[in-house]
């Protein structure tokens, strides 16, 4: 512990006495510093042992002297040091009560002690609690490395905990609770999530102090990584600030989680890339190979029920629509594996993973530039958390349409998610991702899943700018015609389409003769140049009558 006026007094070379101020000994002094100025304060810092002889001072004077006392308190002098047998025989009285008064340390120093030997044994004992405080650090490096190498982060913050004497947790890129120690201390973390999602916002490296003297203890937050993006956080908490050796665990603590973040990062990269290669060989229909690939990283995915996810920035999306490129297997778009070319929906990827990581389950992650692909078990943590993510886009899209504020078109994401497939039918599962995903697109959703499209009516798919383009183009030269009073053949048209081309029935729901109709229906050939024989004309007629009918 650094020099305490007690120690100094109790030094057996300096021989000091206690003249006021006995119950205040156990002060740190940072310093010893001589100054026969009047007013001494403004060279002061706090913390100091003052020494003086009075040799400028009118020691007896006892409003003098309480005004000088009270201005050494104030500005955090600990104690203050007195020579007799300089200037005065023994320390003046009048000084004596102001000390008492404002209970300030008064020490008296003999004539045979000099000021220098008092400064000397500050300074050694302020070295050698430095050395103390730097010894105890590499102790503590050495151990918390020991315990991340043996037991990894878990024993690491154990470790640092015990150091520290308060407790440690660990929270991954999206701001869950990794690990915690002692065990009790996983809740009080988890209530610092919005803490740490703030502190996630701003680059790598950062820290932040959360609670003080009114919390129920202070807890220091620092990032963790070297990437723009942090890829997890620490957070110690403690009584009270810690101090040198205390910070030394604290640095060498987060030095080794960083270090242990980047090569999960590479490792996580090489995942990656063994996961793209998987989901090219199943989608090329090759599963033996790909569980060969896989071994124990994904092998127990690929054994049960999956889905497949693909998702994209909208931005992206609308690119593609325009483009309206065939579906196709992933990586042969000209993204690389590791999404290195391009900016991954990062957002989404973590929340998948992370789940996934927390409920123990494998899930295989394909970033590809904008685009990801995600191949998850079918009703797991992964796919849960893609739910999630999706509901609470389309919650933050509907509050920001409430409040005029789109800065975020073209960068919120459009997910498709395929049905329930194995690995032979993983191609199929591909497609009806990307088949959802371009429903999604085009109906203005975050998130559709394929069986709602199975399980749903085709009329909503005709809510397409595209499809209304065509069906005004071929219904256009009917509705010039009507427009001239010449006749009503769309509405004819229609009757005679949904009576399934029954004479008699469409004319009677037109309340027209049956040959009427037929003429109108003649009227239609010889205007679109089609014939009404042909099956596919029907349906093509139909379907644009229901395109711009509203219906």
């Amino acid at each position: 512990m650094p020099p305490t006026l007690a120690s100094l007094v109790h030094h057996s070379a300096l021989k000091l006495t206690v003249r006021a101020g006995e119950d205040r000994l156990d002060v740190p002094v940072r310093w010893a510093h001589v100054s026969e100025l009047a007013d001494p304060v403004p060279y002061m810092e706090g913390g100091e042992l003052l020494l003086i002889t009075a040799l400028k001072l009118d020691a007896e004077d006892h409003v003098a002297m309480r005004r000088y006392v009270r201005r050494l308190a104030g500005a955090g002098v600990v104690g203050l040091g007195f020579a007799v047998g300089v200037n005065y025989d023994e320390i003046p009285e009048a000084l004596v009560d102001a000390a008492r008064a404002e209970g300030l340390p008064l020490l008296e120093v003999p004539r045979r002690t000099p000021f220098i030997a008092i400064s000397k044994a500050v300074s050694a004992a302020i070295a050698a609690e430095q050395y103390r405080a730097v010894t105890a650090g590499f102790a503590a490096q050495r151990e918390l490395t020991k315990q991340a190498l043996t037991d990894g982060p878990e024993g690491l913050l154990a470790a640092l905990a015990s150091q520290v004497d308060g407790w440690a947790a660990l929270y991954d890129a999206s701001g869950a609770v990794v690990a915690a120690a002692p065990e009790w201390a996983g809740r009080r973390a988890a209530r610092l999530r919005a803490d740490v999602e703030r502190l996630r916002e701003r680059p790598a490296p950062a820290s932040s102090v959360v609670g003080g003297p009114d919390h129920e203890d202070r807890v220091e937050l620092h990032s963790l990584g070297t990437g723009r993006r942090p890829r997890a956080a620490l957070a110690v908490g403690t009584a009270a600030a810690p101090g040198t050796a205390e910070r030394y665990a604290v640095h060498s603590a987060i030095a080794l989680l960083t270090l242990t973040t980047e090569r999960s990062r590479s490792l996580h990269a090489a995942e990656q890339r063994i996961g793209a290669a998987v989901l090219r060989m199943l989608l090329a229909g090759e599963p033996e190979h790909a569980r060969t690939v896989a071994g124990d990283l994904y092998g127990g995915l690929l054994d049960a029920p999956f889905r497949i996810i693909v998702a994209e920035c909208a931005s992206a999306s609308a690119a593609r629509a325009a483009a309206d490129p065939a579906a196709r297997p992933p990586a042969a778009r000209g993204g690389t594996a590791d999404g290195t070319d391009g900016d991954p929906p990062a957002a989404l990827a973590e929340a998948v993973e992370s789940a996934a990581a927390r409920a123990g389950e494998a899930v295989l992650v394909v970033p590809e530039g904008e685009r990801l692909v995600v191949l998850a078990a079918d009703g797991g943590a992964a796919v849960a958390a893609c739910g999630r993510y999706a509901t609470a886009q389309e919650t933050a899209r509907e509050r920001a349409a409430g409040t005029g504020d789109r800065a975020a078109d073209g960068h919120e994401l459009v997910v498709g998610l395929s049905a329930p497939a194995g690995p032979t039918a993983a191609m199929v599962a591909y497609k009806q991702a990307e088949q959802a995903l371009s429903v999604a697109r085009r109906r203005g959703r975050v998130c559709v899943e394929h069986e709602q499209l199975a399980a749903g009516s085709l009329l909503p798919l005709l809510a397409d700018d595209a499809v209304r383009a065509f069906a005004d183009g071929l219904l256009r030269a009917l509705r010039d015609h009507d427009a001239t009073g010449r006749g009503d053949l769309v509405a004819s048209l229609r009757a005679w389409l949904s009576r399934h081309g029954q004479w008699d029935a469409a004319a009677a729901d037109l309340g027209v003769h049956r040959h009427t109709l037929r003429y109108r229906m003649r009227r239609v050939e010889e205007i679109l140049g089609r014939s009404l024989d042909d099956p596919d004309v029907r349906m093509e007629l139909w379907l644009a009558l229901k395109a711009t009918s509203g219906e």
